[in-house]
């Protein structure tokens, strides 16, 4: 694990865009299938920072971070905006509440830790870590995570012309992968939101490095779990993975990628 500095101010994020943010239950179980999991340092760190073992999840999606904070003994109740995601939460054992964070009601219970995986930029940042400082314990610990996929040069300009060809004139186009340097507006946005509640003490940012071969099957498989791509008319979705196929194909028919997983974390005062 390496201590990753603060890099700008903070800009604004997406947590307006609730369409979007409540869209990834259209196929749920893809979702649980091609999601990567969390590095297992992630979470050992986490549990040993944090005074107990009960945490929230806030935005918990399928359960697939709860489940690895429960595999190392942890009590974890899944909250989600989405009733289709929770329903597949629940499947494998998750207490799953559906909820905007902002707006659940925590009917007076109280959490040692508040953990949130590719999930709080969804969160209005001031609201939530209010909230968060409300549901916590005095010395509990909030760790918001983000991991950022960062393919070889090659693949990721391949990916960046499918993009722009397909989806230039679309709402949804992403220019292909964001990378770790645009990704720091919305760690910068959740700091400024905890910094703002008053509740907890300075943020820190940890950082875990990791690699996932991804072949061309398993690339296509998750592609359409990513943010917008279910709101892309059914021509363009058709036309990105073709294309996105042709450039994995052109890279051998397999890449590595590199993740880069960063938590924003501080404890409660």
């Amino acid at each position: 694990m390496t201590t990753v500095p603060p890099s700008r101010p903070a800009t604004p994020g997406p947590h307006q865009a609730r369409q979007v943010a409540e869209s990834f239950g259209t196929d749920a179980e893809r979702y649980d299938r091609a999601r990567p999991r969390y590095p297992d340092a992630l979470v050992e760190q986490i549990v040993a920072a944090s005074p107990g073992r009960d945490f929230l999840d806030v935005g918990t999606g399928t359960g697939i971070a709860a489940r690895q904070f429960q595999a190392v003994g942890c009590h974890v109740l899944g909250i989600d905006p989405d009733e289709r995601m929770a329903a597949l939460a629940r499947q494998s054992g998750l207490e799953t509440e559906v909820a905007s964070f902002e707006d659940w009601d925590d009917a007076g219970r109280r959490f040692d830790a508040v953990i949130a995986g590719m999930a709080w930029h969804w969160v209005d940042p001031a609201a939530g870590a209010l909230k968060a400082a409300e549901v916590l314990r005095p010395g509990g610990r909030v760790a918001l995570f983000w991991y950022v996929l960062e393919p070889p040069s090659d693949v990721r300009e391949a990916f960046r012309s499918v993009y722009t060809r397909v989806l230039a004139d679309s709402p949804y186009f992403r220019g292909a992968l964001p990378t770790l340097d645009a990704y720091s507006a919305i760690f910068d946005k959740a700091e400024a939101g905890l910094s703002k509640a008053d509740a907890f003490g300075p943020p820190e940012r940890w950082r875990f490095d990791w690699d996932r071969r991804y072949t061309r099957e398993e690339w296509l498989e998750q592609v359409p779990t990513f943010g917008g791509f279910s709101r892309i008319p059914a021509e363009g979705q058709a036309s990105l993975l073709a294309g996105l196929g042709d450039a994995v194909d052109a890279a051998g028919g397999s890449f590595t990628a590199h993740y880069a997983t960063v938590v924003v974390t501080t404890t409660r005062s």
